[in-house]
Order: C-alpha cells, then structure tokens, then sequence
C-alpha cells in the first residue's frame, strides 16, 4: 500500500473515531447565519455532510481522471501497434527491395562473368591459333631449310660422285 493511500486511510479513520466520540456536539443544535436569513440546525453534521460530499466529489474526480487515462493509455497502446506494424510493413518491404537489389547485382556480376569467361575463351583460341599457325610455319620452315639440306647433299654427293668418276 502506498504511504499517501495509508495516511488517508488513517485520516479517514481519525475522522470517524472523532465523531462518534464527540457526536453529542456534532447533534447540538445552533443558529447558522445564511446571508439572508438563519437557521438552527446542528453544525456538527452538517459540517460532516459537507466533508462527506467532498471525499464523495474527490472521488469522483478520481475515478474519472483514473477513467480517462486508462483510454488514454489504450488509444495510445493501439497507436503504438499500428506503428509497430507500419514499421515492420516498411522494414520487410526495405528487405525485398534489398533482395531485389541484389539478385540484380548478382545478375548483373553473372552476365559480368559471362562476358569474361567468353573473351577469355576467345583470346585463348586466338592465342592456340596463332600457336598452330606459328608452328605451322616453323614445320613449312624447318622441312624447307631440311630439303635444302638434302639437295644441298645430294648435290654435293652426286658432285664427289662425278669427280671420283673423273
């Protein structure tokens, strides 16, 4: 219990304790002035009737005011979840876009590769071609320079041949 619920309890308590210790005051009749005109009545229970009326008025305020922000508190509640929701709607569309973004790139690094991969292959063949075409050339030489180097013999065979015959 709170201190401040404790100590009007205790008040309310001391209240009532001293009203009926002293009730036969409280009912003595006396004159009350109203401005107008008086009256005799006993002060004491009136003044209680008015006491009375208002903890009878506080606590209505009370109840009201603890009313209101009990509505209060779940409009904001429901405020705060549809919040809570855009945002969640706006983070998960954030990630679809980002996976679009990146199945995008990751198309766009494939097609990247791709091209490599294919200019690659293409110089590779080139390069292969120009090797084949340079052997190529270097067999046509080598057999050429070989033919030369045969006739060159068989000339020179046939010419001692010839001058060993003479």
């Amino acid at each position: 219990m709170k201190i401040r619920t404790a100590l009007l309890l205790l008040m309310l308590i001391a209240l009532t304790v001293f009203t009926v210790v002293n009730w036969s005051a409280f009912t003595t009749p006396t004159k009350l002035s109203l401005l107008l005109t008086t009256v005799e009545a006993p002060l004491g229970v009136l003044m209680l009737i008015l006491t009375a009326a208002v903890v009878v008025a506080f606590l209505a305020f009370l109840v009201y005011l603890q009313t209101s922000t009990m509505r209060e508190t779940r409009r904001l509640a429901k405020e705060l979840n549809t919040q809570r929701e855009l945002a969640d709607r706006a983070e998960a569309s954030r990630f679809t876009e980002l996976r679009g973004f990146v199945a995008q790139e990751l198309t766009a690094l494939r097609a990247f590769s791709a091209d490599a991969d294919a200019k690659l292959v293409s110089r590779v063949d080139a390069a292969e071609q120009a090797l084949r075409t340079d052997i190529e050339h270097a067999g046509n030489t080598l057999a050429a320079y070989i033919g030369e180097l045969e006739h060159r013999l068989d000339s020179s065979g046939t010419d001692r041949a010839e001058g060993d015959r003479h």
